[in-house]
């Protein structure tokens, strides 16, 4: 299944791929603003195919050692995976001009614009540490099936999965 989005209002619009031979070109009407707008099925010459991104030990190389997260929508189960940085990285539901630094494209509308933070920094041993925090969002952020209180703060091992929304995310450590 593919995913595309519509370049007025953002909504996304899911077909299966396999359905159509390399080259065809696609019209798609969205069903929220009644954009018409096309696309031809293949390689891009702006982005990869969404099968050919890079996977998650790739992003983690490239973040300068400091981890990714990879995000999985529940719904569709489609992957994205981002790297992390040193600070604060804001995570949060994309939209045009919001200022998070993980913009996560979904459908999910129980993910807040801003819902939580994830802190990386280094111990007195060197050693790359995580903290998660709620943003404060309205919906709320889930470790291990426990919502993280508005002021609480949580360390996060390799591989920990947390939920916002209805999508899961895992951290690796670079």
């Amino acid at each position: 299944m593919k995913r595309v989005r519509c370049p007025k209002c953002d909504t996304f619009i899911t077909f299966d791929e396999q359905n159509y031979q390399e080259g065809s070109s696609l019209i798609f009407q969205c069903p929220n603003c009644g954009k018409q707008f096309g696309i031809r099925i293949g390689s891009s010459k702006i982005r990869p195919k969404q099968d050919d991104e890079r996977p998650e030990e790739e992003a983690a190389d490239k973040s300068e050692g400091c981890g990714a997260i990879m995000v999985i929508e529940n719904d569709y189960c489609y992957k994205q995976v981002f790297p992390l940085h040193m600070g604060d990285n804001t995570i949060g539901r994309y939209m045009k001009g919001n200022n998070v630094t993980i913009p996560i494209e979904t459908g999910d509308l129980t993910m807040d614009l801003h819902h939580c933070v994830i802190n990386v920094s280094r111990n007195k041993r060197g050693e790359l540490k995580f903290v998660l925090r709620d943003g404060p969002s309205n919906h709320g952020t889930f470790l291990n099936g426990e919502r993280i209180a508005p002021r609480e703060r949580r360390n996060l091992d390799d591989g920990a999965v947390f939920n916002i929304g209805v999508t899961s995310i895992i951290l690796k450590k670079g």
